[in-house]
């Protein structure tokens, strides 16, 4: 996958996640919650973490999609990309350990379903794999 295709993905994404934040206050509004959502139970303690955690990923997803000019050329942006693979691989190898140890884990008063590590494996995982590998390319 080219970086102009990454590039449309992540301006996706941004809308989505937008969507996710607007879906998370009209929830935290209304008299709905508790609500349980593919296995997991939602409640107005979680809606606050969930938006933060919301807010983190427009933002470097929004530098990905409109800031990031390919190949890098400025030894800081490689350095940002090399840090953001880091905390890539490191939040995809948390994941992994959940998996590996099966490991509860309760936010906000929720169970997280496992079904969601792997997601975050394979994202994650993905992300950073990207992020070394755009910080390394050079100019031809």
């Amino acid at each position: 996958m080219n970086h102009h295709t990454l590039r449309e993905i992540a301006k996706v994404g941004v809308g989505l996640v937008i969507a996710d934040i607007l879906c998370g206050l009209w929830l935290s509004t209304s008299s709905l919650l508790p609500v349980t959502i593919l296995g997991v139970s939602w409640s107005a303690d979680a809606i606050g973490p969930a938006i933060v955690f919301d807010i983190a990923l427009i933002l470097l997803l929004a530098h990905y999609a409109w800031n990031m000019r390919l190949p890098i050329s400025s030894p800081s942006e490689r350095t940002l990309l090399r840090l953001a693979g880091a905390v890539f691989l490191i939040v995809a190898l948390a994941h992994l350990a959940r998996i590996m140890f099966d490991a509860n884990i309760i936010l906000g008063g929720f169970a997280i379903p496992f079904w969601l590590s792997w997601v975050g494996v394979l994202v994650t995982a993905y992300l950073s794999y990207a992020s070394f590998h755009f910080a390394a390319m050079r100019r031809r």
